[in-house]
């Protein structure tokens, strides 16, 4: 157990820097915005307590509203990915597997299961972060081709640090 806690505040730390030393001024005309920081939440281990759960997804979007001189817009969108997490698990795993410490990478799940987790969290969270931050409905479409073009930038992103963390024993055989 203190090794999934040292192994997570790492990754933390390290997401957190890359977010904000290499990808706070990266963007594609301010439409497509890269947040990889989310795999501190889409990463947790699936047992992990929702209280926990929401904690952390708060202090995680809390640290990031630091950076970025946002007003809980961060932590807003991190609470809202916690809770649809919690409601994506539910319906995709079996008891057994949600209780489990096992952490919902590509080397444990399959690849299918891996990659539409990534894909639909992070539209959720893009969509509720980019919607706050705007606070109306007015330009909704603007805002929803934003959210989409930063999905697609930060799926890509995601896909690229989970293909160097790779652990499993084939990489071909989890497809």
């Amino acid at each position: 157990m203190a090794k999934i806690i040292i192994f997570n505040i790492i990754r933390f730390i390290l997401l957190v820097i890359l977010q904000v030393a290499l990808l706070k001024n990266v963007s594609y005309y301010n439409i497509a915005t890269p947040f990889p920081y989310i795999l501190c939440i889409l990463l947790l281990p699936l047992g992990i307590s929702n209280l926990t759960l929401f904690t952390l997804a708060f202090l995680t979007g809390i640290t990031i509203d630091a950076f970025y001189d946002s007003v809980g817009v961060h932590a807003a969108a991190c609470v809202a990915l916690a809770y649809f997490r919690i409601f994506l698990l539910n319906i995709t795993l079996e008891v057994d597997q949600r209780d489990s410490f096992q952490t919902p990478s590509w080397g444990n799940m399959k690849f299918k299961w891996y990659s539409t987790y990534i894909l639909l969290a992070t539209l959720v969270q893009h969509i509720v972060l980019f919607t706050i931050e705007i606070f109306s409905f007015e330009n909704i479409l603007q805002t929803l081709i934003r959210a989409l073009l930063s999905t697609i930038f930060t799926i890509a992103i995601i896909f690229v640090i989970s293909l160097l963390t790779y652990s499993g024993k084939n990489k071909l055989s989890n497809n």
